[in-house]
């Protein structure tokens, strides 16, 4: 009988360790002006919301452990989409200001968007020694998404 009663234990234990592998991950988001970006929808598999920013652009959420990507999205700046380290729990974002741009190239709007990407490293460090963001280096990759798609045919 204590057999059993051992084993039963055991199961429901294993069962809630099961349901509860969540990571909680907690930060900033504010935009390549500084400035706190409020109402960031957070999104996994860019179909389902896990959260949103307060008004100063701050957020906690509570995420699968096996997700590693997550989508940051609202009007008026680009979406930026991430992955994520295994010790990623401080995540701290600047987002570019979208921008119209009259009289350029597909090409030439790529090329200018993609110089503000490559400053984003920069803002990061920036923010961290304004006190707006509370880690120095991005735990997370992020990648340059051009608007401008070659046919191959």
């Amino acid at each position: 009988m204590g057999k059993i009663l051992i084993l039963l234990i055991s199961l429901i234990f294993s069962n809630i360790t099961l349901y509860s592998q969540n990571k909680t991950l907690k930060g900033r988001v504010i935009s390549d002006q500084f400035d706190a970006l409020p109402r960031v929808s957070i999104t996994i598999n860019d179909t389902t919301k896990v959260g949103e920013t307060d008004l100063n652009g701050c957020f906690q959420i509570d995420i699968p452990i096996s997700v590693n990507k997550l989508s940051f999205s609202t009007v008026g700046t680009e979406l930026a989409s991430i992955e994520l380290t295994d010790r990623c729990n401080e995540i701290d974002i600047a987002m570019m200001l979208s921008c119209t741009c009259d009289f350029m190239t597909p090409k030439k709007v790529d090329k200018y968007r993609m110089k503000k990407f490559n400053k984003l490293p920069e803002l990061h460090k920036e923010g961290f020694k304004k006190g707006i963001f509370k880690t120095e280096y991005a735990c997370y990759t992020r990648y340059f998404k051009p608007n401008l798609y070659k046919n191959k045919n």
